[in-house]
């Protein structure tokens, strides 16, 4: 199979492969196989590739991206042979594992595959996994969300668009932040809230308190944990819930006291390790909520280093490599 690869960490162009190579051994008890049409890319993947965190390499060669769609084409002992020839999104597939879905074949668990309606394309598919169903878990961790008010930073990110939207669906008053006054409309068009502020505005905390009757908000889905941390405190309500899955710093300094005072509970969440049953939950939800990623760029595989560095540098919407042309 056609396939992109490496064997040690560093730069993109340095060290991503593109090439033949034998395709993953026919699936095993309770697989799929999956041709992959196209794969999502993710900050944790190029995060994966490089030398982050000083993690070591988890396997001696591996094939990137944990995110994809495309149609099962065979199927292991205990899998019912009715899937081959479904049209799927996975993920997962490169979490503990070294057959990730930048090839023209995988092999996953058959749960980790997941029913791709007709009317989503692959490439969409190829979006949800990871930050769909970090979104979900952000949101519906701490339970239902109906009748609360839930503040999304960074909502048009790819896992804040998508927590926007589920909470949306859930039943919450939704606020959310973006970058500028251009995004407002957007953001409410686009994912359903009720509300959007601009981050860092001088009246931003005046705002939510406004728009909460002075309460403020039950949970606050967070990409800045670090940066945020001081706003947070000011806009939470009592008993609220900051549920975090990124932050520039690695070690924030927290103002422990005044969110005791607060009884505030803070989830911080790695995707990789939620429950299995959280995960298909999230699955369930995030193909049924209508969520649209706006795809900012497509490279065929060979490009796939070009494809990391746009990621990489910070480019706005999703990035995805067509394996199998979906054009």
């Amino acid at each position: 199979m056609r396939a992109a690869w490496y064997e040690r960490r560093g730069a993109a162009a340095e060290v991503l492969v593109v090439g033949e190579m034998p395709a993953p051994p026919y699936p095993g008890l309770g697989e799929v196989r999956v041709r992959v049409h196209a794969s999502g890319i993710n900050p944790g993947d190029v995060k994966k590739r490089a030398p982050w965190l000083g993690m070591p390499m988890a396997h001696p060669r591996i094939i990137p991206h944990s995110d994809g769609a495309g149609v099962i084409d065979a199927v292991g002992e205990g899998v019912d042979a009715s899937r081959v020839g479904e049209r799927v999104w996975c993920f997962g597939a490169q979490s503990y594992r070294p057959w990730g879905t930048a090839a023209e074949f995988t092999c996953i668990p058959s749960e980790q595959a997941v029913s791709l309606p007709d009317g989503i394309d692959y490439v969409q598919g190829a979006c949800f996994g990871i930050p769909g169903i970090t979104a979900h878990r952000a949101v519906f961790a701490d339970g239902p969300v109906q009748g609360a008010t839930v503040l999304v930073r960074g909502a048009l990110g790819a896992v804040g668009r998508a927590a926007a939207v589920l909470a949306v669906r859930g039943g919450a008053h939704v606020i959310a932040t973006v970058r500028s006054e251009d995004e407002v409309a957007t953001a409410k068009r686009e994912t359903g809230a009720r509300d959007a502020l601009v981050q860092g505005a001088a009246d931003f905390t005046q705002r939510v308190l406004e728009l909460t009757g002075g309460r403020g908000v039950d949970r606050i889905i967070e990409v800045a944990f670090d940066a945020n941390l001081g706003s947070n405190h000011d806009v939470l309500a009592l008993g609220g819930v900051i549920a975090a899955y990124a932050t520039a710093d690695a070690e924030p300094k927290i103002p422990f006291w005044p969110l005791l005072f607060k009884n505030v509970t803070i989830r911080l969440l790695g995707s990789d390790d939620f429950p299995l049953a959280a995960k298909l939950e999230a699955a369930r939800a995030i193909t049924a909520s209508g969520l649209v990623y706006p795809i900012a760029a497509r490279f065929p595989l060979e490009d796939i280093a070009r494809a990391h560095e746009a990621v990489e540098g910070g480019v706005r919407g999703r990035v995805v490599l067509d394996v199998v042309s979906t054009r």
